[in-house]
């Protein structure tokens, strides 16, 4: 069946190879809207024309009313409560300048892809849209980068003076990322730069991670509890194709130090990532994986 939508042109990934650059970051605020598998978080809900508040959890008091199941114990006005003699229970206004704080893992295992481009260009991508996405509906982005030779962070802003800053950082933060790859330093563990890149996450922000979770860390489990625990939270898990349909034959290995002649069978690689994913389903934590060789529209959820 085809289409607009279907043609070779719109199936091509907006950056491919292994270059990330600003223009083409910039060109995506007109891609076609992400997904539903590949969620923006609440700040997808935007208001109409009408200047009104819905109710959520934002700072501002919205009502105090009696206690009922289902409510957060947290939000009892002590006060009120002993006016009226039973718990009360405050209600919010919906906070809609929410923050988005994007964080992209550019690691040296992330440089790398067997096809069309690297597992890092499509993690610049789908982070990049989300970004987009977020300022349209009235928010502000911001980036965390991972790499090996540390984080690098953008602090939210608004509009897109805000997008323009995160596509600097995303180009900049990459080309070293590949500049350094032959360097004599180690990959550090995701948990412990997941950890650090929390820190400079505002209150109440939601978070989206691109990442392979190569080199977890003993830790990422809990790591990624905290992140979910903490508020909205994304992972958007990059694989390559030959991570979800590996080839039917082993093939050779040309690795560093490998002798020539030793082959190496990736057979069973596709069934260990869908368990993976499936592992991580934590509370709170939406999980969407991604195909590092597609456009983030055909990314499988």
């Amino acid at each position: 069946m085809s289409g607009p939508g279907n043609t070779p042109a719109a199936r091509a990934p907006a950056l491919s190879g292994d270059q990330v650059t600003v223009a083409a970051l910039l060109a995506l605020e007109f891609a076609p809207p992400l997904p539903q598998d590949i969620p923006a978080l609440a700040l997808a809900k935007r208001p109409g024309i009408t200047a009104t508040r819905a109710a959520g959890q934002g700072h501002v008091i919205r009502e105090l009313r009696p206690f009922a199941d289902g409510d957060d114990p947290r939000f009892l006005d002590a006060a009120a409560s002993a006016r009226a003699g039973s718990p009360q229970v405050r209600g919010f206004h919906e906070d809609r300048e929410g923050n988005l704080l994007l964080i992209a893992d550019f690691r040296r295992p992330m440089l790398w892809g067997s096809r069309l481009r690297f597992r890092s260009v499509a993690a610049a991508e789908v982070l990049m849209r989300l970004g987009w996405q977020a300022m349209a509906a009235g928010g502000a982005a911001g980036l965390v980068t991972l790499s090996d030779q540390g984080l690098e962070v953008t602090r939210p802003r608004a509009r897109h003076s805000g997008m323009s800053r995160i596509a600097s950082h995303l180009a900049r933060a990459h080309q070293a990322a590949l500049a350094a790859q032959q360097g004599p330093h180690e990959t550090p563990d995701l948990d412990s730069q997941l950890a650090a890149a929390l820190r400079h996450a505002p209150p109440g922000a939601m978070v989206a991670l691109a990442s392979g979770l190569d080199a977890p860390g003993a830790g990422l489990t809990a790591v990624l509890a905290a992140l979910a625990q903490r508020g909205p939270a994304t992972l958007l898990l990059i694989e390559d194709p030959m991570e979800r349909a590996a080839p039917a034959g082993a093939l050779a290995s040309h690795r560093a130090g490998a002798a020539p002649s030793e082959l190496l069978s990736f057979g069973a690689l596709p069934a260990s990532r869908s368990r993976r994913a499936a592992n991580l389903h934590l509370p709170g934590l939406r999980v969407a994986r991604i195909a590092s060789d597609t456009s983030a529209r055909e990314a499988a959820g």
